[in-house]
């Protein structure tokens, strides 16, 4: 697994508090699910990245040639991207958690310098994998580059009569190669071939970099199209099967080839399709806080919809209540994103014991708008709510997402905001009802030394538009809490 900006290392690291950034939250540690930016061609290249992150997606693969963005479409994202631009790049993603790992198809001729331009590009931008299809005779070229940067190329198969629709042309290219030469393989264009995925993979065992991932309608037809993961001919499930046996390691992009104005919500039933599969193989913890229709919920009829995988406060008057899990958490990691209107104020309520009096029997992270206050207090956003001011202000203006991570373990409550840490507390020091260790006055008549450690996890309706989506969680424990 990665370091990033706005990753850990590895689920291990992110069970090392305290927490100092967002973790990643894949269902199969060292299983990267990301998106293919092709899937999205359409679409800008900022967009694809705000798609991907919508998704709950921390990685993408982009390709050379998609408009970067709608208010200049004469700019291209490519390697010859100048410094500027590479930088606003840079920013966009780190803005949106994503990590972008992968860069292709792309060209990789007999020629150093137009190949260098490529790696060049790749290192500056933190890219792990080209993919391409080379002519057999740069393979030399293209492997001393590739240790020399310690970027990988992965060779790509397009339908038959390409070059490489077969595997063993990959294999017999690869033979001798060290492994910084392998495959990408496409699932789908193996099928329009007449290739048998999974007895493909078995073939390239060991020499397979990273996926562009498919599920197709039919087998052996140039015309067949995406269709939503485990619904097709490619026996999605057996095939992680096989790749969990072999010990791979790598991205999958998911190329979703179908629908091409509105796949997002195909995409994520294969995301949730995936996740499931990849959980029962080698479980990491993280898993989905709500269910889809709220079955695991406790809530106020009209109160709360979750609406295209967002959790949206729906309620009027009468309707008005928070949202309550059924079950009960102690030590974890929460990690979600949400976003607000101007002068939104919600929170997040955990280890909530009594859920009709929440204020008094819980600890509050504060979700307010307070993007325009020059310095953070007990009310601003990020908070412990009237305990704990966040160390910065790092809420975004209304209309944008806003990641937020909540870790508690025993007495230790960490928040990380957009990728800032902004509360290290510790409740032992909470030590006397109504005051706070700096000796200012709070609301509680419980001291937080003194607050369960157990209890639900809430969002407050305070009265106000407010949206969450993402929401996974893992518990820092092997017991579930009674």
């Amino acid at each position: 697994m990665l370091m990033t900006a706005v990753s850990l290392s590895s689920l291990a690291a992110a069970q090392a508090l305290p927490l100092k950034s967002h973790p990643v939250t894949d269902a199969y540690e060292g299983w990267q699910l990301g998106t293919q930016a092709y899937t999205f061609k359409k679409f800008t290249f900022y967009e694809a990245v705000d798609k991907a992150a919508s998704l709950g997606l921390n990685w993408l693969e982009a390709y050379p040639g998609q408009r970067l963005s709608g208010d200049r479409p004469d700019v291209r994202l490519t390697h010859e991207m100048p410094a500027g631009i590479r930088k606003e790049v840079k920013q966009k993603l780190a803005d949106a958690g994503v990590r972008l790992v992968n860069y292709g198809v792309v060209g990789l001729p007999n020629d150093e310098t137009e190949c260098r331009k490529v790696f060049d590009f790749a290192k500056d931008m933190g890219i792990e994998t080209i993919v391409a299809e080379p002519p057999p005779e740069a393979l030399d070229l293209i492997e001393r580059l590739c240790k020399e940067y310690k970027i990988k190329v992965a060779i790509h198969n397009h339908p038959k009569p390409s070059r490489y629709w077969h595997p063993d042309k990959v294999l017999e290219v690869c033979k001798g190669r060290s492994k910084w030469l392998g495959a990408c393989a496409d699932t789908g264009h193996w099928m329009r071939s007449g290739v048998n995925p999974l007895e493909a993979v078995k073939k390239l065992e060991g020499r397979i970099i990273s996926f562009h991932f498919k599920d197709l309608n039919e087998f052996g037809q140039r015309k067949a199209h995406d269709v939503v993961w485990g619904t097709g001919k490619a026996d999605v499930k057996a095939l992680l099967k096989e790749l969990h046996r072999q010990g791979f390691q790598g991205v999958f992009s998911v190329e979703y080839e179908h629908n091409w104005d509105n796949s997002v919500p195909e995409i994520r039933q294969c995301v949730e399709y995936f996740n499931n599969v990849a959980s029962q193989l080698k479980p990491t913890g993280w898993h989905d806080l709500l269910a889809n229709d709220l079955s695991n919920c406790t809530l106020k009829p009209g109160s709360w919809a979750m609406e295209d995988a967002v959790l949206t406060r729906k309620s009027t008057k009468k309707s008005r209540g928070d949202i309550w899990t059924k079950e009960t958490y102690g030590d974890f990691i929460l990690d979600l994103e949400f976003m607000l209107t101007y002068a939104t104020n919600s929170g997040i309520f955990f280890r909530t014991d009594n859920v009709r009096d929440p204020v008094q029997t819980g600890i509050e992270v504060q979700v307010c708008d307070s993007f325009s206050r020059p310095q953070a207090g007990t009310h601003d956003c990020g908070a412990i709510y009237d305990c704990l001011a966040p160390k910065k202000n790092m809420v975004k203006k209304p209309g944008e997402w806003n990641r937020c991570t909540i870790a508690c373990k025993a007495n230790k409550i960490y928040v990380v905001l957009n990728g800032e840490p902004v509360i290290d507390m510790d409740l032992n020091l909470w030590t006397e009802p109504q005051k706070n260790p700096d000796g200012n006055k709070n609301k509680f008549k419980t001291a937080y030394k003194n607050m369960l450690h157990t209890g639900h996890i809430g969002f407050q309706d305070h009265g106000h538009p407010v949206w969450y989506r993402n929401l996974k969680l893992k518990r820092l424990q092997d017991e579930k809490e009674k």
